[in-house]
C-alpha cells in the first residue's frame, strides 16, 4: 500500500511546513499494518520533526527534497525540556568533547520501532546554515552544542537506510542508538567539510550493523562507532561490518570513540578508500569500554593536515588509550589486526597507551607507507586530544611511533620518505616505554 504525502495535505512548495501532513501519512501507514510513505519527486518538502514508526518504508523519489525547518520550535524535544542552552563549558567543541549522546532535539526521530526503511534517490537536507557560529575560514563552530542531528533512531530492530542522499547536517547525521540488525547501503552523505561535529554515521551501542557501498564527506568523523553515556543500558557496540566505502573527513574517516562507556568488539572494516582526510583510522579510548577482535583489511589511506581545530596530525592509523580525566579510567585495546593497507600522507602510524594501560596484541601485515608533504600546514608531531593538557606531542615524526605498547608485530612493512618530508622526519621507528615490538 502506498501513502502519498500530497494526498495527506503536503504542499511541497519549500515554504509550508509539511510535517503534519507527512506525519499523518506515516501514522496511517503504520496503523494499517505497514506500507510505503511516498514523497513524490519534483517537490521540496519543508518540515519540522518527523517520527518514524514500525512497518513503514519512508521513500523519497528521485528529485524529492525533504528540508529541515528554519524554526527551532518545529523540532521534537528530547532532553532538557527542549530548551537549548550553550555548551556547559563555554569552550569550543575541539577543546571539550564531553557529551552524553542525547541532543536537545531531532529532525527525523523514532523510539522502539521495528521493520523500518528509509529509501529512494531523493535528498534529505538538514539545513546546516541556521547553526553557524564562529568561522575561522577552516572550521565553523556551531551556535550551540549539541545541535540537531538529521536522524536519531533509538532501539530500532530491522532498520534499512538505502540509496538516499543526506546533506548539510550541522551535527551527527545518522545517529543510531541501541539498534539491532541495521543495513546502510549505497547512501551519499555530503556535509560541509568545515562544520564542527558534523559526523556521518554514528552507530552507538548497536549490534549487527552493515555499512556497505557508501560515499561520505564530512567535517568530522565519517563513520564512528560510539558507546555514549546516556545509553549505556544497550550494551556493547558489536558485530559490525564496514565495506566498500569511499570516505573523506577533516577529522577521522573511521573512528572508535571517543565516547566509549561500553565495549567495541567483533568489527570488520574492509575494501575502503580514504582520501583527503586529517586522519585515516583512529581508535580513541577515553572511557571504560574496551576494544577487541577488530580487523582492518584492504584499505587505501591518503591523509593531509588541516587546521589546529581538528583533532589529528594526518596520522593514517592512530591508536590511543588515555584517561579522559582523573577518575575516568580508559579501557583496554587488544587483538586488533591491520592487513594490506596502503598509506600516503604527512604522518606515520601512531600508537600510544599510558603508563598503567599498555596497548597490546596489535599486528600490521603488508603495510606500505609513503610520507610526503601535501598541505600548507606545519608538521608538528602527534595529537592525543581529548586529554588533560593541550594534547600535542611536539617532535619530528617517524614512520612508526609506539609508546606504552607491547606485543606489537610488524611484517612486510615498507616506509618511503619523500624529500619534502625530510626536514620534519626523525627516523623510521621510534619506540618508548614499549615491550615485545617485532619489526
Amino acid at each position: 500500500m502506498i501513502y502519498n504525502v500530497l494526498e495527506f495535505g503536503a504542499k511541497g512548495d519549500g515554504k509550508t511546513n509539511d510535517a503534519a501532513a507527512i506525519q499523518k501519512a506515516i501514522d496511517k501507514c503504520t496503523g494499517a499494518g505497514g506500507g510505503r510513505v511516498l514523497l513524490p519527486g519534483g517537490y521540496i518538502y519543508n518540515s519540522g520533526s518527523i517520527l518514524l514508526k514500525s512497518n513503514v518504508e519512508f521513500h523519497l523519489e528521485m528529485g524529492a527534497v525533504l528540508k529541515a525547518s528554519d524554526d527551532l520550535n518545529d523540532y521534537y524535544p528530547l532532553a532538557n525540556g527542549g530548551k537549548i542552552v550553550a555548551h556547559e563549558s563555554g569552550l569550543p567543541s575541539f577543546l571539550n568533547s564531553e557529551y552524553n549522546g542525547r541532543p536537545f532535539h531531532a529532525f527525523i526521530y523514532g523510539y522502539d520501532q521495528e521493520n523500518v526503511a528509509i529509501t529512494g534517490f531523493g535528498t534529505i537536507d538538514a539545513n546546516e546554515a541556521i547553526f553557524y557560529g564562529d568561522n575561522s575560514g577552516y572550521h565553523i563552530e556551531g551556535t550551540y552544542y549539541p545541535r540537531i542531528p538529521l536522524m536519531l533512531l533509538e532501539k530500532f530492530n530491522h532498520l534499512t537506510i538505502r540509496d538516499v542522499k543526506l546533506v548539510n547536517c550541522a551535527f551527527w547525521t545518522v545517529h543510531l542508538v541501541g539498534c539491532n540488525d541495521v543495513l546502510i547501503e549505497g547512501i551519499r552523505l555530503l556535509n560541509n567539510l568545515q562544520m564542527a561535529n558534523s559526523d556521518g554515521i554514528d552507530p552507538d551501542h548497536c549490534t549487527n550493523v552493515r555499512i556497505i557501498g557508501c560515499h561520505i564527506e564530512c567535517g568530522d568523523d565519517a563513520i564512528v562507532l560510539k558507546n555514549s553515556g546516556d545509553y549505556k543500558q544497550y550494551g556493547p557496540c558489536e558485530n559490525i561490518v564496514i565495506s566498500n566505502c569511499t570516505l573523506i573527513s577533516t577529522s577521522a574517516a573511521i573512528k572508535f570513540g571517543t565516547e566509549g562507556e561500553s565495549d567495541f568488539r567483533n568489527v570488520l572494516v574492509e575494501n575502503c578508500t580514504i582520501s583527503k582526510s586529517n586522519r585515516g583510522i583512529s581508535i580513541q579510548i577515553r572511557d571504560g569500554g574496551n576494544v577487541e577482535n577488530v580487523v582492518f583489511s584492504n584499505i587505501t589511506i591518503e591523509t593531509r593536515r588541516f587546521s589546529h581545530e581538528w583533532w589529528g596530525r594526518a596520522e593514517p592509523i592512530c591508536i590511543t588509550a588515555h584517561d579522559r580525566k582523573p577518575g575516568v579510567k580508559a579501557g583496554k585495546i587488544k587483538n586488533v589486526r591491520f592487513e594490506n593497507i596502503s598509506c600516503k600522507g604527512e604522518n606515520g602510524i601512531f600508537i600510544r597507551g599510558s603508563e598503567d594501560n599498555y596497548i597490546e596484541d596489535v599486528s600490521f601485515e603488508n603495510i606500505h607507507l609513503t610520507l610526503e608533504k601535501n598541505s600548507r600546514w606545519e608538521i608538528e608531531g602527534y595529537d592525543i586530544r581529548p586529554c588533560q593538557g593541550d594534547g600535542l606531542i611536539r617532535t619530528k615524526i617517524s614512520g612508526i611511533y609506539a609508546e606504552y605498547a607491547r606485543d606489537i608485530r610488524f611484517e612486510h612493512v615498507k616506509i618511503q620518505v619523500a624529500e619534502s618530508m625530510r626536514p620534519f622526519y626523525k627516523q623510521d621507528v621510534t619506540l618508548s616505554h614499549s615491550q615485545e615490538i617485532t619489526i
